[in-house]
């Protein structure tokens, strides 16, 4: 994980993989068991890491047990709503 986003706090990043990829989660309700800041936004599923100064934005197919890793943000950046224009928004 570090290395696809280059990102300086990615040990926190990992810290939610580990847990995340163990995970078989059928609904927001039992990923928000584990990550209780977790919403849906759109069609994505947004996770608070580090102390919400950054924001991760998956797509979860429930279904077929995978996560997508769409977006790694700051918070200033997520405020900017610009990951909204994506087309699965």
């Amino acid at each position: 994980m570090q290395r696809a986003y280059g990102w300086r706090h990615a040990a926190r990043l990992d810290n939610w993989y580990k847990v995340a990829s163990k995970a078989n989660w059928s609904n927001l309700i039992e990923v928000q068991c584990v990550f209780p800041t977790a919403e849906t936004v759109g069609n994505f599923t947004v996770f608070n890491i580090k102390g919400n100064q950054y924001r991760l934005i998956v797509s979860i197919d429930y279904q077929g047990q995978l996560i997508y890793i769409k977006y790694v943000l700051t918070h200033a950046e997520y405020d900017k709503e610009y990951w909204k224009n994506d087309p699965c928004f």
